[in-house]
């Protein structure tokens, strides 16, 4: 097996920095590296597929979270344990189950509370 250059990356690492979902995106995509310079080009000029797995998904689970307003272990909690597409995460957010509510709650409640806490970190280091 022929390691790959440091210019170049896997395309796990590439779907990931494209926010895209790896097992969307085209088999030629999947199992060449991508180098540096052919992401740079993805995200310049995004191809036809790019653009619509960017809008209609399926997305990764990071994007389904942020999407839903929870975090990825909610996502988990709630049962979804799949790449939504955009359409799904619609029905979702209009459909509101329980677990999403409960969880947009609780996700909000740690985002305050990281917030409290960053605060009286910089307030502390004033006083230092």
């Amino acid at each position: 097996m022929s390691r790959p250059n440091a210019q170049s990356m896997k395309p796990a690492t590439a779907a990931k920095k494209l926010d895209v979902y790896l097992p969307a995106t085209p088999a030629e995509f999947q199992q060449n590296p991508i180098t540096r310079s052919d992401l740079a080009a993805l995200q310049a000029d995004p191809p036809q597929w790019l653009k619509d797995l960017r809008k209609d998904g399926p997305h990764p689970k990071n994007l389904v979270a942020a999407r839903l307003g929870v975090s990825i272990a909610g996502l988990a909690r709630g049962g979804v344990t799949e790449a939504l597409t955009t359409e799904q995460i619609d029905a979702l957010l209009e459909e509101k189950p329980e677990w999403l509510i409960a969880e947009r709650e609780s996700y909000q409640t740690v985002l305050s509370e990281q917030r409290r806490l960053k605060a009286l970190r910089v307030e502390r280091a004033r006083e230092d």
